[in-house]
């Protein structure tokens, strides 16, 4: 592909960032490796907008990582109540103590040791090297593939990453890696309001499985009950919430496997 053909998409993304900008809190000129840290395990699986009053609670309770890593998990996953997915509440917990323990309380700047981390991958590890420390990092998230198969693969289903790695490697501000990918996410952002998502061409593009009616409803339900009050007991569970007894208890079982729920003789409760 043509040199002048990535210059001229550069300056596509930059002109939109420069006049659309999003103000998310996670973006800060002064920027604090911990504060991104919550940002991207915030924002796995749940959309910028619906993070951004939640993030400015979390960081408000909990303001740096050694308040994280000493406050009680009951208190963390009380916290984070309206985002779902509770267990990244139980693995940024465990992060956080890690970082104390393991890392003298700063966050590390290598993905490798990064992806150590509970509840870290392989992207989310990327994008804190990126946007704590302005490592010129390689990855590629919902946003940032919906820019790249909008304009250099319009025509074609089934795109693969494997294709699309190449051009963001290629295209990469290494002077400023963190402002050219929030350019890339915020424009892509855009896209998905203006045609039909391009990410649904990626080869990597899964339809997300409704929420009503699912086992995560039933979970997130007993987790936001628990987290409203006392330890209940499966009488009481069954009395407030609509859901068969079976798979409450069910539920509350894969709770307890994963840490998020215990139980005391016949009551359960979030850990301490």
């Amino acid at each position: 592909m043509g040199e002048w053909k990535l210059r001229a998409f550069r300056k596509i993304v930059w002109d939109y960032y420069t006049k659309n900008k999003r103000d998310l809190p996670w973006r800060s000129t002064k920027v604090n490796p911990y504060h991104v840290l919550v940002s991207e395990v915030m924002l796995q699986q749940t959309q910028a907008a619906r993070v951004v009053e939640k993030y400015k609670e979390f960081i408000k309770r909990f303001p740096n990582v050694s308040t994280l890593a000493r406050a009680p998990l009951r208190d963390v996953i009380r916290a984070w109540q309206g985002l779902g997915y509770n267990r990244r509440a139980l693995y940024l917990h465990k992060a956080a103590q890690i970082i104390v323990k393991e890392y003298k309380g700063k966050v590390p700047r290598d993905p490798e040791l990064l992806e150590q981390l509970p509840g870290v991958g392989y992207y989310t590890a990327r994008a804190i090297s990126t946007f704590a420390y302005n490592d010129p990092q390689i990855f590629i998230e919902t946003n940032v593939r919906s820019v790249f198969i909008h304009h250099f693969f319009p025509l074609r289903e089934q795109v693969h990453d494997r294709e699309l790695l190449p051009l963001i490697e290629r295209t990469l501000d290494v002077k400023q890696p963190s402002l050219w990918y929030a350019a890339l996410m915020d424009y892509g952002a855009c896209l998905k309001t203006l045609t039909a998502n391009p990410s649904r061409k990626s080869a990597h593009y899964i339809r997300q499985r409704k929420f009503k009616g699912s086992e995560r409803e039933v979970r997130g339900a007993l987790v936001r009950a628990l987290a409203r009050g006392k330890s209940k007991t499966l009488p009481v569970f069954t009395r407030d919430l609509s859901f068969p007894p079976a798979r409450i208890t069910k539920n509350l079982e894969a709770l307890k496997k994963e840490g998020l729920v215990v139980q005391r003789r016949d009551a359960y409760s979030l850990p301490n």
